[in-house]
């Protein structure tokens, strides 16, 4: 463990960099476990750590990768065993704290999961956050009444990408059966209705948000993206009906009026993965292990960590699909 490899993030006057580089545990942040990180993702977010002014990383150098899945090989907290499997999502890592792009890490014990029973390593980052928040933003909408009795329409935005694909499959899973997905290209629809939509809509049918409330189209929206597309869906979702938020790939601006929140009763849900206390975080991937359990069937790439710059222009294009999860 003298050297390894890690992607380290550097800035260089108003440059930012990124590149593989051998280092040793001293650059690795403090912390009472080290894993030996056996795979990890790569989420949007990530993308915008390597991206000048990204919002993302706080100090430089950086390692960035904001989950992984590994094994134990030094801990001095006795809530966990030398040779134990475990999950790392959110909290600093890959922000302030040394992320999950290298082969090690080493963590503070209050943020590790262990691993579920029936999840395998590479399972856990075949969901990785994208999955964490997929599961926490359906979770959210069931708390406030969408249940596969009710029959309700559903709408999922950014549905190719890496929440929205899960979440596609997660409520097709679960037994709803008015699933839209929204999507921008035309050989995106394919792929939705392959992931389980059961209907699609072009971003470009959305129109002008002209009218401060439109046709009741939506009970429920998960969106992924926010922005302009979240802004047009707010005046279409039912009376009662609520749309969950985790990204911001359109934008960070939102413009509404008050008239859906009080002449319909419709709801926002925030949905944050970062912060959710460690103690709520077994239960969510005990659910992801089990009865949501989509990790087979999940359009998922495998690469590995010299791979991993390719796949940050993908996804800083638009050109990304599904998940993908590096093999470290």
């Amino acid at each position: 463990m003298d050297k390894f490899k890690a992607v380290v993030v550097k800035e260089n006057e108003d440059q930012v960099n990124y590149g593989i580089e051998n280092v040793n545990l001293d650059h690795l942040s403090d912390g009472e476990v080290v894993i030996k990180v056996e795979y990890t993702s790569i989420n949007y977010k990530d993308m915008l750590a390597v991206q000048k002014k990204g919002g993302v990383i706080r100090n430089y150098p950086m390692i960035p990768g904001i989950d992984l899945s590994g094994t134990i090989v030094q801990t001095s907290d006795g809530r966990f065993n030398e040779g134990q499997k475990v999950i790392v999502t959110g909290f600093d890592m890959g922000m302030s704290h040394t992320g999950g792009f290298a082969e090690y890490a080493r963590v503070p014990a209050d943020w590790i999961v262990p691993l579920p029973d029936n999840l395998t390593l590479k399972d856990a980052m075949v969901y990785g956050t994208a999955g964490f928040t997929a599961a926490l933003s359906i979770m959210a909408l069931e708390k406030n009444g969408m249940d596969v009795t009710n029959d309700p329409r559903i709408l999922v935005t950014g549905s190719t990408g890496g929440v929205g694909s899960i979440a596609l499959q997660i409520l097709s899973k679960a037994g709803y059966k008015k699933i839209s997905a929204l999507v921008r290209k035309d050989h995106q629809e394919e792929v939705a209705k392959s992931l389980g939509a059961t209907d699609v809509v072009f971003a470009s049918e959305l129109g002008e948000q002209t009218k401060p409330l439109s046709k009741q189209t939506y009970d429920f929206v998960l969106d992924t993206v926010g922005g302009e597309v979240a802004s047009k869906l707010i005046p279409q979702i039912a009376y009662g009906g609520s749309m969950s938020m985790c990204g911001n790939a359109a934008g960070i601006k939102l413009t509404s009026t008050v008239l859906p929140f009080i002449l319909r009763g419709i709801n926002l849900l925030g949905i944050d993965s970062v912060n959710v206390p460690i103690h709520q975080r077994g239960a969510i991937w005990d659910k992801l292990a089990n009865e949501w359990n989509i990790s087979e069937t999940t359009l998922v790439n495998e690469r590995t960590l010299n791979e991993v710059p390719d796949v940050i222009e993908a996804v800083k294009n638009g050109q990304h699909l599904g998940r993908t999860i590096i093999k470290i």
